[in-house]
Parts: C-alpha cells; structure tokens; sequence
C-alpha cells in the first residue's frame, strides 16, 4: 500500500490526489486472506521461478495494444502505472495457496457456474478497434458491451445512443484500459495457473500472459466510472465487477491476485485521468446526463 501510495503521488501531485474520485474500497474476501500469505520465492519449489507465459501462445492482436496512443493517459502516467503491481513469484507461498484455491473451484463448480463463466460473462468486453467502423461486424454487439454494466444495473434504456457523452467518456476510458491490460501482461509475462499447475483443467486457455487480468480490469474500472456518474448504485456496479473477477478463477484461468491487482489497477487509474482536461471534461457532461 506504501508503494502504491508513493507512486500515485508522483503522478498527480498531492493536491490533485485528494477527494476527486471516490476512494478504494478495502480488500475483502479471500483476496484479503490470500494476501497475508508470503508473495516471496520459496526455495523448495524454485524451479517454478523459471515459469514465464510460453511466447508461442502470444496474441499478435492484443501485442498491437501496446503500440496504441491513450485517450485520457498519458504515455508516461501508462509507464508508471505498469509497474506499480506485482505478481508473487511462482514459487512463493502465496501463488502455492492460489493454485490450492483454483483446484478446490475445479472440484466445486456447478454446471450452472461454468456456462455463466464461460459462455455469458466471458465473451463480454468492449475492445476500440470494432469501434472505429459502424460496418464493422460486431460494433453493435460490441457497443453493447460498452455499456454492460449500466445497462445491468440501470435497465435497458442504458444505452450509448440514450446517453452519448457517457458513451464518449466510457469509448476513453476503456481504449486506455486496453492499452494498460496488455502492457502490463507483456511488461510481466506471468505464467496462466495451467502452466504451473498441471492438474488444472481450465474451461479456455488464453493467448495472452495472466497478470492482471483484463476482464478484471475493465470490469472494475467501468464500476469505478459508473460510480461517478450515478453514486448511489456503486455497490451494484461494484459487485458486477466481483461476480466478473471470480468468474476467471471458476474458469481457473486467472490467479485471485490478478483479480485484486486489476481492481487496484483500475482505480489508479481512473485517477490518474483526472490530470487530463478532456477526461475532467468528458466526466462531466456524462454526469449532466445523469442528473
């Protein structure tokens, strides 16, 4: 948290930091127990440290997000931000407990628990480049997608056509997610659970490293901005984003710290946007829309 703390400072300066977007809720759950464990190398299973995201799997399409200009951040705020998460080592207690974690899932998910993972809430995600053509053949499943969340919390009449500068604000915000997601997963290139644990029978595997975890992070960050613009439902928007990160584990194909790190993340970087004038800008006519 120290760590965290320092880096935001650099970034926004002490001023900027105050009062402006809504604070981080306190880690919960297992999330919380999981991290009291030891995230240090543990000698007895030191060749797990040698583990990375085979390169072979690499994605060429998510590798071009890393290439693409931010919206809201700043290429500097994006180099910082990078590095402010950390996964534990492979071999540490803490990784050794997570993998424990996933198996214990494999053996309990219900039917009913996989198909919301893998055929309802993971296919889920807006992603800018089937934005830029409206004849692109999924841009309005994918603008649908752009407002998931607030259509699940704020009914069908949530959409990008109904509140426009909320589209804009929410179209901003997750471009630079995307940015921030695979930047940091190729800057780590942590190995998915499946690598390390070979008893893991995963419901997908996926071509890109597991830290953090970009559902995650544009679960959370979307919640974090959804709350800005309608507080009062915060909670609401808050437990969607959960219900999406432990989906990842159910499928075991995200460690518990790639949740918690991506919702960290997500915060950080809402903030971050704050020191950008068209983001400030963007955040309050989408508020106008509801007030």
């Amino acid at each position: 948290m120290i760590r965290r703390t320092l880096l935001l400072l650099a970034l926004f300066g002490l001023s900027q930091f105050r009062g402006q977007i809504a604070p981080l809720e306190p880690v919960k759950a297992h999330y919380k127990t999981l991290q009291q464990l030891s995230s240090a190398p543990n000698p007895e299973r030191a060749p797990l440290d040698k583990k990375s995201f085979p390169p072979a799997e690499y994605s060429s399409g998510t590798l071009i997000y890393t290439m693409v200009e931010p919206a809201y951040l700043s290429s500097a705020q994006v180099e910082i931000l990078k590095s402010s998460v950390q996964f534990p080592a492979n071999s540490s207690d803490q990784t050794r407990a997570e993998l424990d974690f996933l198996l214990e899932w494999q053996e309990k998910r219900t039917p009913a628990q996989e198909n919301r993972s893998s055929n309802i809430l993971a296919p889920i995600g807006y992603w800018p480049h089937a934005a830029v053509l409206k004849n692109h053949n999924r841009y309005d499943e994918n603008m649908q997608h752009l407002f998931y969340e607030g259509r699940t919390v704020m009914g069908n009449e949530c959409t990008p056509k109904n509140y426009p500068h909320t589209a804009k604000l929410m179209q901003g915000i997750t471009r630079d997610m995307r940015i921030m997601e695979f930047t940091v997963k190729y800057h780590l290139l942590r190995a998915r659970p499946y690598h390390l644990e070979p008893r893991l029978q995963p419901l997908a595997r996926i071509s890109s490293p597991s830290f953090a975890s970009g559902h995650t992070l544009w679960a959370y960050i979307q919640a974090f901005a959804w709350s800005e613009l309608i507080p009062a439902k915060r909670a609401e928007f808050l437990e969607l984003a959960y219900e999406v990160g432990e989906s990842r584990e159910i499928m075991g194909i995200h460690y518990p710290s790639d949740e918690e790190a991506a919702r960290v993340l997500a915060h950080s970087m809402l903030t971050a946007m704050l020191e950008n004038r068209e983001f400030k800008e963007d955040l309050a006519k989408a508020k106008e829309e509801w007030n």
